[in-house]
């Protein structure tokens, strides 16, 4: 029993003594501290509990805190230690709570300049915390002296409490720079490192005083670490600035620090080296070396320390790391598995195409012993790896699709699936054996989101297989034992079967007629959907419902509709006045496991300037925004007025958006138009003036232009344009504005209209399908010669971007050693007409293209065919 109550009294200790304290009653408690005497034990408790409200958020009003520190000054009575630091905690705490927090400046002065050394450092952060600029000269006198004050802590708590000040009164802190700088001369290490701090942060906007300063210090030296490395991060931040390269005395210095006694200072030497911009492995080394004996200190801090270091350099230098490989693979073994998973990461990174099988061997050996997060690191890590040496594939998919088998959570399981599915694409044979492997997987998956993209993946790939049949199994088995959003995955992937293999088209039937009663609405209506348009037997049918899909913006295609339910027509709607989905050119694509993206969708580019432009008066009349461009430079970006371009693309007009910046602050722009010369054709039917244009205030000018419609294939042209504008001086302090101005202008670089402007990229996921969906009618073919490029690989490249068309089934990317290829890019032209091009490719004494171009329209067809020519 006595064993018992212990237990319950520990168990009912262990909760928060604060939990169910209310504001009022802790106020009220506080009349306490003008008792008289004092009671320490019972004020500390008290004050304790004003601090854990104010941490809680609880508001305490001007009064009550007015009252509290009336209450407080008595409490500075008694000389009880641990009560008088509470009463400093709180002052800090409450001082922006109350105007009067000034009644107890005089305490606080007199413990900061009194004998209790104890007392005069926390003093002084106090008084710090309740003084502004009005009352910043009352203890300006105190300040200097606690600066430089023989006791250490004090010195130290007063130039972080001056680091604080400067924040709202820095000219007034840079008074005691004297001081400081004596301060910086301390034998104490913390002393000097807050002393630097303080000079660095008083001096940071004068370049010139900050160089001075730092070469003082590289001359005379420091003896705290800690201020060693504060400035080799401020020499780092100057020779960043200034550009000088690996000749400046900054860098030296740097370097020299990689010798050091202080391991401190080393690493942070290293790690400057290693973080500077355009640095080759060479110069790389000295630091590299010295984080490779990091490797083996007996300290986890510094191992860890010189395997995350090392780990990032691989990243841009995978060559200068691999003298430590050694090293690092000693480490694999660590105890600490944070350390160990560095360095399997970054051997993954620098390790040889021989070793890839002892690393896999190693890797399978501790991946049990680690987190999720650690494992997700390593199988990015082996994607990496896979891209680099193609010809190991065989041999991490094996491994992979062990580790797949293993347990782990929804993030290591998505990495591997992703991993697998990147392999199987870049290289045709490893194809089957990865799909085998992840039907595998799928058999037993709880993950609804992996089980959909394989089944997906599934539909696209296994029809192109040899032996197509046996991934029906695997398919069907999730339409009669998964849950709704598999079911109807799957029965979308085995329509994909349907459509590409003739000979499993009865059974493909049997099967969806099946799913037809499903009780799912979804998994029901697919299954209708694709069992009738199968039925049909109509390849072009079949190719633009289910191999091919919709291509429009689900967004786009729901504003669209609402607007024609809005406005009567008698017109049908038509699809080709719905914006396609854009597909983006630099930007990496969006994870689509990613719950934010799916929690909150964010608009595309292309549709915030639909909804930007449909402001716009002028444009209200040009129909549906078709493309928007890139944007493009016409001026260097340290010219006085920056200006760059983005084409938006309508069914028959241009607009070309000017944005503009004025880097000039003794004058304002205003009426800023951008005047463009039409040529072949081309007309200009509008601008859009910018009103005013403030210094290093971005403004924006449109100019609309209007397609010639005598010549269809005239779609290209030169712009000539030419910034005009108003100019008026200004005063850059006050910003006042002369009344006069002057008219002046600002030659800018010429606008290309190219054949990429009229066409919007669009994925084809089977080529093969669309090609014959649309048809030989509108088919014209030529061959050319490419004497600009060299590599059929630049050619794919030059081609793909020059005709503004996406290429598809992965044909953009060209195997190593071939001397022949066969690019496929689909599109549409301006107006919603469908366009593709296969061009053969064969590179002999340059690289000759045999260009076939298939569209819905001829016009569209003659353009992009004449475009290479």
């Amino acid at each position: 029993m006595p064993g018992m109550r212990k237990d319950k009294d520990e168990e009912a200790g262990s909760g928060n003594p604060f939990a169910y304290i209310e504001r009022t009653a802790v106020l009220q408690e506080a009349r306490i501290f003008q008792q008289t005497p004092i009671n320490p034990r019972k004020c500390c408790e008290i004050l304790t509990k004003i601090i854990y409200l104010i941490n809680q958020g609880e508001i305490i009003t001007t009064n009550e805190a007015t009252e509290t520190f009336f209450a407080m000054t008595k409490l500075f009575q008694s000389s009880d230690v641990i009560m008088r630091r509470m009463c400093y905690l709180t002052i800090k705490e409450m001082a922006k709570m109350t105007e009067n927090a000034f009644i107890v400046t005089q305490s606080l002065t007199k413990d900061m300049n009194g004998r209790e050394d104890i007392f005069r450092a926390a003093a002084v952060r106090a008084l710090c915390a309740i003084t502004d600029s009005s009352t910043l000269q009352g203890i300006e006198r105190y300040m200097k002296q606690a600066i430089v004050d023989k006791v250490h802590s004090v010195a130290s708590a007063a130039l972080v409490s001056a680091l604080h000040l400067t924040k709202h009164t820095n000219d007034f802190v840079k008074r005691w720079v004297n001081e400081v700088q004596e301060s910086c001369s301390s034998d104490n290490v913390m002393v000097q490192y807050h002393a630097l701090g303080l000079l660095y942060h008083l001096r940071k906007k004068d370049r010139l005083g900050t160089s001075k300063m730092v070469r003082k210090f590289m001359k005379s030296g420091l003896k705290s670490p800690f201020a060693y490395c504060m400035l080799i991060r401020i020499a780092s931040k100057l020779l960043e600035e200034e550009d000088a390269g690996h000749d400046s005395p900054l860098y030296d210095f740097i370097e020299s620090c990689l010798r050091n006694k202080h391991e401190l200072v080393i690493y942070e030497a290293a790690s400057a080296i290693v973080n500077m911009q355009n640095c080759t492995a060479r110069e790389l080394a000295p630091a590299v070396s010295v984080l490779q004996l990091f490797l083996s200190s007996p300290k986890p801090s510094f191992r860890y320390a010189g395997v995350r270091t090392l780990n990032k350099v691989a990243m841009k230098h995978p060559s200068a790391v691999t003298a430590c490989n050694l090293d690092l693979e000693n480490l694999i073994t660590d105890v600490n598995r944070s350390i160990a998973t560095l360095a399997i990461t970054t051997l993954l990174k620098t390790g040889s195409e021989s070793s890839v099988d002892r690393l896999m061997k190693q890797i399978t050996s501790f991946m049990s012993e680690i987190s999720d997060e650690f494992k997700v690191v390593v199988v990015k890590a082996i994607s990496a790896l896979c891209q680099k040496y193609p010809r190991k594939h065989a041999v991490m998919m094996n491994y992979l699709s062990s580790m797949l088998r293993d347990e782990g959570g929804f993030e290591y399981k998505k990495a591997i699936v992703e991993c697998i599915i990147a392999i199987l694409e870049e290289s045709p044979e490893s194809k089957e054996s990865g799909l085998s492997h992840l039907c595998e997987f799928i058999e037993d998956c709880e993950h609804t989101v992996l089980a959909t993209k394989i089944i997906h993946l599934l539909g696209r790939e296994g029809p192109k297989t040899p032996n197509p049949s046996k991934y029906i199994r695997f398919i069907y088995n999730r339409v009669i034992l998964e849950n709704e959003a598999v079911r109807a995955a799957a029965v979308s992937a085995l329509a994909r079967f349907g459509a590409q293999c003739d000979d499993l088209l009865p059974s493909i039937l049997s099967l969806l007629s099946r799913s037809m009663m499903d009780e799912d609405d979804e998994v029901r209506d697919r299954a209708t959907f694709y069992y009738h348009t199968l039925s049909q037997k109509d390849k072009p049918l079949t190719s633009a419902y289910i191999l091919n899909g919709l291509m429009v913006s689900v967004p786009a295609l729901e504003r669209c509709l609402q607007q024609y339910l809005k406005e009567a027509s008698d017109e049908p709607f038509n699809m080709k006045s719905v914006p396609l989905v854009s597909i983006p050119t630099n930007e990496p694509k969006p994870d689509e496991f990613s719950s934010k993206s799916e929690e909150k969708p964010v608009a595309s580019r292309q549709e915030i300037f639909a909804e930007q432009l449909s402001r716009v008066p002028e444009f209200a009349v040009l129909g549906q925004l078709f493309k928007s461009s890139d944007p493009v430079e016409l001026t260097e970006s340290e010219t006085e007025y920056v200006v760059r371009c983005t084409k938006h693309t309508f069914p028959q007009h241009i607009v070309l958006q000017f944005d503009c910046t004025n880097t000039l602050n003794d004058q304002i722009l205003e009426g800023v138009t951008v005047q463009v010369e039409p040529s072949d054709g081309f007309e200009v039917i509008a601008y859009v003036p910018c009103p005013s244009l403030v210094f290093n205030q971005p403004g924006v000018t449109y100019a609309c232009i209007a397609i010639p419609d005598e010549d269809p294939t005239d779609v290209t042209t030169t712009l000539s344009c030419i910034l005009k504008f108003l100019v008026k001086d200004c005063d850059p302090n006050t910003g006042e504005t002369d009344d006069d101005g002057y008219n002046d202008e600002y030659v800018l670089e010429d606008v290309d209209i190219t054949v990429a402007d009229h066409v919007q990229k669009v994925l084809k996921a089977n080529f093969g399908a669309a090609w014959e969906e649309v048809g030989d009618e509108n088919q014209l073919e030529d061959t050319y010669a490419l004497s600009t490029v060299n590599t059929l690989q630049d050619a794919v490249k030059d081609i793909s971007k020059y005709l503004g068309m996406q290429a598809c089934e992965r044909s953009d990317k060209v195997p190593e050693g071939k001397s022949a290829h066969t690019l496929f890019l689909a599109g549409v032209f301006r107006g919603g007409h469908d366009v593709l091009a296969r061009a053969k490719l064969v590179l002999k004494d340059g690289v000759t293209m045999q260009l076939t171009v298939r569209s819905t329209d001829i016009d569209a067809a003659q353009v992009i065919t004449s475009a290479v020519g």
